[in-house]
């Protein structure tokens, strides 16, 4: 996987634009599934041949910049009041909170008297060198004191986790996070074991090649649950390709399936301190050399997919809590979005 420095929102459109490459971890499954259930695996494989044959939507025109450090920006996404930043996590490109026209998180906020203002990370080359934490101190924390007034903060996943993060270390009006990991030990043991066990394995090559590819990670993620992984294909095979069902399956797919390598220290922090010893969670995680922990002092509420697989509800922070009927994705995009919409504006527009 090349690292050339470059615009991340062109790279993001080239990425788009050229057809999905084979999915051989996900062939994988396919193998394995199919000593138990042949037919599944083999309309996993008609559905798999429908995805990578689908057209694509052309990615919309990014947004202008505000805001720079290094290759990650602010992007401006309308609406008009204080400042609102929406924090991606490190793992897949942040159009998901961006992902059409009917579908977009950004825009939701926007019309909640805010600003709406969506962190990129930008090229994985430009931070090659930042741990998790690093990226706080050193691109999240200075493009928020580059805003007029203290911003509300908008997590999703691992963005989550760092804007609680950037909550001890900057002043900020309030912090709404979305699938949040904080307590790590609290993930099952047997998922915790798959991580530690596939980071021995790629921890070698990551190391040589400064990131741990996407591809990787996406394993991790199927490995929580293969069957759902397998059947969610064979399901996209019986739809009518032409449907807004299908063109939305194809653009979450291919979101999933691309985006910037993690680079290397970002890898081993999380991976090492926070999954593996719940640095977090335990109190003892430094950033800038200031432990921070999820009691901060600003108005912070919590919103939960109450059936997640990737950051299940009991990991999340301590604090005000609303549970969203939903999965790690599906609350971002599904039709219990409308519920986590209002939820957020609730938090946003209270005074």
């Amino acid at each position: 996987m090349a690292l050339l420095p470059e615009d991340s929102a062109l790279q993001h459109e080239r990425v788009a634009q050229r057809a999905p490459r084979p999915l051989p971890l996900f062939l994988d499954l396919v193998r394995q599934t199919a000593a138990s259930d042949p037919e599944l695996a083999r309309e996993a494989l008609v559905g798999l041949r429908a995805y990578e044959t689908a057209p694509r939507v052309p990615l919309a025109t990014p947004r202008p910049e505000i805001a720079r450090v290094r290759g990650a920006c602010l992007r401006d996404h309308g609406g008009e009041g204080r400042p609102a930043v929406l924090i991606p996590s490190l793992i897949n490109p942040p159009r998901i909170l961006d992902l059409d026209e009917q579908v977009s998180l950004t825009a939701a906020i926007a019309g909640m008297k805010r600003r709406a203002l969506l962190l990129d990370w930008g090229a994985a080359a430009d931070r090659a060198l930042l741990t998790v934490a690093g990226h706080i101190e050193e691109l999240l924390l200075p493009l928020l004191h580059q805003i007029e007034g203290p911003p509300a903060l908008v997590g999703y996943c691992l963005g989550s986790t760092m804007a609680i993060a950037a909550a001890n270390l900057s002043e900020c009006e309030r912090v709404a996070t979305l699938a949040a990991p904080w307590n790590f030990s609290n993930y099952p043991e047997q998922s915790r074991a798959a991580l530690q066990q596939m980071w021995r394995h790629s921890e070698p090559a990551a190391q040589v090649l400064g990131a741990l590819p996407m591809e990787v990670l996406q394993a991790a993620f199927w490995s929580l649950d293969p069957v759902r992984t397998v059947r969610k294909f064979t399901e996209f095979g019986r739809l009518d390709p032409k449907s807004d069902e299908a063109r939305r399956f194809v653009t979450l797919e291919d979101w999933a399936n691309q985006g910037e390598p993690l680079p290397y220290p970002a890898a081993k922090e999380l991976i090492e301190e926070l999954f593996g010893a719940d640095r977090s969670g335990s109190g003892q995680w430094c950033v800038g050399g200031t432990a921070v922990t999820d009691a901060i002092r600003a108005p912070t509420l919590h919103l939960l997919a109450a059936h997640d697989r990737i950051a299940p509800a009991i990991t999340a922070p301590g604090g005000a809590q609303t549970a969203i009927p939903a999965g790690h994705v599906g609350m971002i995009v599904g039709s219990a979005r409308m519920a986590l919409h209002e939820a957020l504006r609730r938090f946003l527009e209270s005074e």
